[in-house]
């Protein structure tokens, strides 16, 4: 792995792919694992109403079987690749899944958090991800200044997005400053994805991060609240997508949301 070439890239782009990390045949298991946990909270009501079931996606905390990956990464070198472009020192990764639920919608362009308090996301394909399941789009570069959304609308840097498929196995390594956003999963399965994130200061340090919730995988929310109002929300933006970019767009002009910590 040559680092060097590695971090030119992801200070140009906002991001590099590396290619058949993980153990394929280890993933598709924790596929099946994480499929077969969701069926069984969908059937005994053990789902949030609303919270991203909505529109489609939902996160996830992968348990205790998703160790191997975060020892895959040390071990083929990753991590030593996130340390060096991790403004933040780190001790653990917080550990999470997003799960792209059949016939989702397409979501809002955003960033991860503030533009000043940068931290490190590295994203591990659990099955084969392609534009048919909900293949992540990122707009390469838009790291390096920071957009008020008004702006964002009016320059339009998604013209230059990229669709990013990729291989179960392969690893995404992100900064959590580039604009992207989860697109839809129009195959009739659900595409799990794990997300590592590395820096986070607004984020939990667990001494072990695999061990929460004991070590058992758990289903929680994306974006909106499970509540009535969370609810109506979700249903508004999968029915009428533009209402939130109007609303973006609008109270972008009147204050720097995104940029630090308020």
């Amino acid at each position: 792995m040559n680092h060097e070439e590695l971090q030119r890239t992801y200070a140009e782009d906002g991001y590099v792919v590396l290619r058949n990390v993980v153990s394929r045949e280890k993933l598709l298991e924790l596929r099946t694992t994480l499929v077969d946990a969701f069926d069984t909270a969908k059937r005994t009501g053990g789902l949030l109403a609303g919270g991203g079931t909505i529109s489609g996606h939902l996160n996830c905390f992968p348990g205790e079987g998703s160790r191997f990956v975060y020892e895959a990464l040390k071990e083929h070198g990753v991590l030593e690749l996130v340390e060096a472009i991790t403004p933040r020192r780190f001790v653990t990764p917080s550990v999470r899944c997003n799960v792209n639920l059949p016939k989702s919608v397409a979501q809002h362009y955003h960033i991860d958090g503030a533009f000043v308090e940068r931290f490190t996301v590295v994203n591990i394909a659990v099955m084969d991800t392609d534009l048919v399941n909900g293949a992540i789009e990122l707009i390469p570069g838009t790291h390096k200044k920071f957009y008020k959304y008004w702006r964002f609308a009016v320059e339009r840097p998604y013209r230059f997005a990229k669709r990013i498929p990729m291989s179960c196995g392969d690893v995404l390594v992100r900064t959590s400053s580039l604009w992207h956003r989860g697109m839809p999963n129009r195959s009739s399965a659900p595409r799990p994805m794990l997300a590592l994130t590395f820096g986070d200061k607004h984020e939990r340090e667990y001494a072990d991060p695999f061990r929460q919730n004991d070590g058992q995988i758990a289903f929680y929310e994306n974006w909106y609240r499970p509540t009535r109002l969370g609810r109506l929300r979700e249903r508004t933006f999968v029915a009428a997508p533009i209402t939130y970019a109007s609303y973006r767009f609008v109270s972008s002009l009147f204050g720097n949301k995104g940029y630090g910590t308020p």
